[in-house]
């Protein structure tokens, strides 16, 4: 707003009543934008539901380049790849290698997978897995096609939510094919 001053000299300035408008409408905007900031639970449902469908279609095509089974295991804190069934985990030899070369540097995976380069996805600790049906592993044959424990032929379902959040994710293998959605 242009004034004139004793002198006649035009001076621009803001006045009180615009000034506090302003403050209160960055107020509003940083109270909405740091709770979307601040919980991150919408973000990390999508995005650990992709992480896994990527893992899972992965497992899938290394079992068919490989010609040979590669194993996806169900862990209550993390969901890794593995060359073998073995009742006692995943031992080193048998740990499939992360084709980027490291693991991911998420908090998640650093906790429940530790530092090694293995095909290891971390839960994080807002996120609840379900899985239906409920199952220590999944196997990809040298044909792509899934099998449950015990060598049953069959499909799973991953549900990944959140707390207080709407809505979550679900990552599907189909029983005949494979294939992940």
């Amino acid at each position: 707003m242009l004034q004139r001053n004793e002198q006649g000299k035009t001076q621009g300035g803001f006045t009180m009543v615009e000034l506090i408008v302003v403050i209160v409408l960055i107020g509003i905007l940083g109270a909405i934008a740091g709770n979307r900031f601040f919980n991150r639970s919408a973000y990390d449902v999508p995005s650990t539901a992709e992480q896994a469908r990527t893992m899972l279609r992965y497992a899938q095509k290394l079992a068919i380049a490989r010609n040979a089974p590669v194993f996806v295991r169900f862990e209550p804190n993390r969901m890794s790849l593995c060359n073998a069934d073995l009742p006692a985990g995943c031992a080193p030899a048998q740990m499939v290698a992360n084709p980027g070369g490291f693991a991911a540097g998420d908090d998640a995976t650093r906790t429940h997978c530790g530092t090694a380069n293995w095909y290891c996805l971390g839960r994080p600790p807002a996120i609840a897995v379900t899985l239906n049906p409920a199952v220590d592993w999944l196997r990809f044959d040298a044909l792509g096609r899934p099998s449950l424990e015990g060598g049953a032929a069959g499909g799973v379902t991953l549900t990944f939510s959140a707390a207080g959040v709407a809505g979550s994710q679900a990552v599907t293998v189909t029983e005949e094919t494979g294939y992940v959605r």
